[in-house]
């Protein structure tokens, strides 16, 4: 009996040794082998070449490199800004000799510069420019005399809701005067405008229209205040401008309306046009002072062009024909009149 109870224990045991030994050969040991081989594929030779096959050694030879003789532009990121500068020199000029219908010879000069300065990301658009002007003329018999000057600032920057509608709440300020002394010619003693004698101030909040890919601008403001500044104290003193005698500053609330277009109607003819249309809720209410300018560049090359424009103001605060009597006192105050210009030149313009 003992024996066979040792003989049954002994085959447990062994059984259960048998078993662990089984479990643990479920678990391999891992492989030393990296399982990397190195295939090589032998060359073979196309019989039929593609056309956008290119057959080139791959090894670079330095005797057959040669340096860039262009250098490459780097990436430049885009910018939302716009930029204009212009540069113009028109010249007119008359020579006689041996005329018989008689004449005198002239040369006028009409010097110009135009900056831009423009911004327009989404919501938000911001249109600066400048404007120079300054001409002389010179003829036969007579002093030199000034046929151009102006100084014209403007800034306008607008917002709007969203990306779709073109109209944009807007804030608008514009400067206008002129660099020189101003006569009624021949007399050259007694200027009759001077630098900020006037110059004009407009500042207002209103709302602008400015339509995608268009170089057109509607600007409506019911509330604009016009400076009038004579800074002159002979002007001032004889209420020159619109101001009070004595006064360099005088003050205007009303409505303006400005409006830019520019615009090639034709092949190398460009159209830029400028209007103000300005009324004052106090004094004058339906009285409109104007300011239209209208110009045609017609492009010959890069760098010739000619220029046909005319310029057309009235302003009921600038009096013509004014009587003075000997003891100094004005009799009569004078009217308001059109004021009109023409231009006709051909000259140099450069734009960058």
């Amino acid at each position: 009996m003992r024996i066979i109870c040792c003989l049954l224990l002994f085959l447990a045991v062994s059984f259960s040794a048998n078993a662990q030994i089984n479990r643990l050969k479920v678990f391999e040991p891992d492989s030393t082998e990296t399982g990397f081989r190195v295939v090589r594929i032998k060359d073979v030779k196309l019989k039929y070449l593609t056309r956008s096959a290119k057959l080139t050694d791959p090894r670079t030879v330095l005797n057959r490199v040669k340096p860039l003789k262009r250098w490459y532009k780097r990436f430049v990121p885009h910018s939302f800004w716009d930029k204009k500068n212009a540069f113009g020199l028109n010249i007119n000029e008359v020579s006689f000799v041996n005329w018989n219908a008689g004449g005198d010879n002239s040369v006028s000069a009409l010097a110009s510069a135009d900056f831009e300065r423009n911004y327009k990301f989404r919501y938000l658009n911001w249109k600066n420019e400048a404007k120079l002007r300054y001409g002389l003329n010179a003829q036969e018999g007579r002093k030199l005399r000034k046929t151009d000057d102006q100084i014209r600032l403007s800034s306008t920057i607008g917002f709007r809701k969203d990306t779709i509608t073109n109209w944009y709440y807007s804030v608008k300020a514009n400067f206008n005067t002129q660099f020189s002394n101003g006569f009624k010619y021949p007399d050259r003693e007694t200027p009759i405008s001077r630098f900020m004698a006037p110059g004009y101030l407009f500042v207002g909040i209103g709302t602008s229209y400015i339509p995608q890919n268009e170089k057109f601008n509607l600007y409506i403001s019911p509330a604009t205040l016009k400076s009038t500044f004579v800074l002159d104290e002979t002007l001032s003193s004889q209420g020159a401008f619109g101001v009070d005698e004595g006064e360099n500053v005088f003050l205007e609330l009303g409505f303006l309306i400005t409006n830019t277009w520019e615009k090639e109607i034709l092949k190398n003819v460009l159209m830029n046009h400028r209007i103000n249309l300005y009324t004052d809720y106090v004094r004058s209410f339906g009285n409109v002072d104007v300011d239209w300018e209208m110009t045609f560049n017609l492009k010959v090359n890069e760098y010739m062009n000619a220029m046909i424009g005319t310029h057309v103001i009235f302003d009921d605060d600038i009096k013509f024909d004014e009587v003075v009597a000997e003891d100094g006192t004005i009799t009569d105050p004078g009217i308001s009149k059109i004021q009109f210009k023409q231009i006709l030149g051909v000259g140099l313009r450069y734009a960058f």
